[in-house]
């Protein structure tokens, strides 16, 4: 049966919502799923903006076939080449043998390494700004290269005003009949899954995003539709703003972030004393977790929301405990700047953890730390009260 919906004139999303897969891309868990999205438009020719992941493939064929009703598909516009977006081409160019693929020459590479069939021969090159007229529509594309791989670009329907953005403005979980930001309470249910998909599969890249917002800036856009999650219609300023925020590498949020590792308790009891001095001192909206527990992908994304950080772990084999050694160097690889943050450490036999968060933040751009790191030998005392006040003084400064 197919799943389709009108979203503009001629424009059709005829994409699918995989609610199966535990990880994107093999690493992000996705407990809500994702959602694979693809837009049919019907004129003079037909054209559909990206296809979709393999795993959804009968579904998508099923839309794809219902809107076309008998008429055959002239162009694939192909923004992004990831495989969760082009698996389905294969079947396509099997079924519709004369359609043309649309992109830029990396574009075009890209897909002669994944496919067998004779990519060239299909290939509609185009240049930054070129356009393609399908009659009462006319596509523009823009390039974005870099968010998050080199051939992505963007299409603009000057008739629609929409802009399909690829993987920019983009979010876990699938989708569940609302389509539409609107139709959900995007801040509320959504928006932390936003922020994690952007800042771990784009964050690296917020030079070329802000880039990218600033091209998208001179459009007069309508409506944003991206490859995952929500289409919008309503409120797009506020999302774009978060982008610019997240892009920037600014504080999103006031609190203090306490992540902390701990193997018997010694540690984490320290981290939840930090916390509660911290609330004596007024501080609101503190939030904790520990990241032997917790995926480092939300703990990512915790870390570009607040400006505040404390990192408490414990010396391991005269190093770093691993899960938080795996979270600085994550944050490390996607760029994570422009914070302050505290530090704890703790051993028995030897106080390592310490120096070697501070070798991997110090190598970060602007991160300040805050405050001398406080040395727990195996559990802490009350006589360090003095040291942990100083720490939590300086945190609230």
């Amino acid at each position: 049966m197919q799943l389709t919906k009108r979203i503009a004139e001629d424009t059709y999303y005829v994409g699918a919502s995989d609610r199966r897969l535990a990880l994107f891309e093999n690493i992000y868990p996705i407990e809500r799923g994702v959602s694979y999205n693809s837009y049919l438009v019907i004129d003079e020719k037909t054209i559909l903006l990206d296809t979709v992941d393999h795993s959804v493939s009968r579904q998508f064929m099923e839309n794809i076939e219902y809107v076309l009703d008998g008429r055959t598909l002239d162009y694939i516009v192909v923004d992004h080449v990831e495989p969760d977006h082009c698996g389905v081409y294969e079947e396509l160019v099997t079924k519709f043998p004369d359609v043309k693929l649309v992109g830029n020459a990396k574009t075009i590479q890209f897909l002669s390494q994944f496919f067998r069939f004779d990519v060239a021969a299909r290939a509609h090159v185009v240049k930054e700004c070129d356009s393609l007229c399908t009659g009462k529509h006319t596509f523009t594309f823009v390039f974005a290269p870099m968010v998050h791989w080199p051939e992505v670009m963007v299409t603009y329907d000057s008739l629609t005003k929409i802009l399909y953005s690829a993987d920019a403005f983009g979010t876990f979980g699938a989708l569940s009949g609302n389509i539409f930001a609107d139709e959900v309470d995007f801040e509320h249910e959504w928006l932390d899954d936003a922020r994690r998909y952007y800042t771990n599969i784009v964050g690296k890249y917020g030079v070329q995003v802000l880039a990218a917002l600033k091209k998208a800036s001179g459009l007069d856009i309508a409506m944003i539709c991206p490859l995952h999650g929500p289409i919008w219609r309503k409120d797009i300023a506020w999302f774009i703003e978060k982008h610019r925020i997240w892009a920037s590498y600014e504080v999103e949020s006031d609190g203090v972030l306490i992540v902390y590792c701990s193997i018997y308790g010694n540690t984490e009891n320290a981290a939840n004393y930090v916390a509660m001095k911290l609330a004596e001192k007024g501080v609101r909206n503190i939030h904790m977790y520990d990241a032997s527990k917790t995926d480092s992908s939300y703990l990512l994304a915790e870390c570009f929301k607040y400006g505040r950080v404390v990192f408490a772990a414990p010396t391991y084999n005269l190093g770093l405990f691993p899960p938080m050694e795996n979270l600085l160097l994550d944050l490390k690889a996607h760029l994570w700047q422009n914070r302050k943050v505290a530090l704890i450490e703790c051993g028995t036999w030897a106080l390592a953890s310490g120096k070697k968060m501070l070798e991997i933040l110090c190598s970060m751009k602007g991160i300040e730390v805050v405050n001398d790191t406080v040395s727990i030998k195996s559990s802490a005392k009350d006589s360090q009260a003095s040291e942990f006040d100083a720490l939590v003084d300086a945190i609230v400064r």
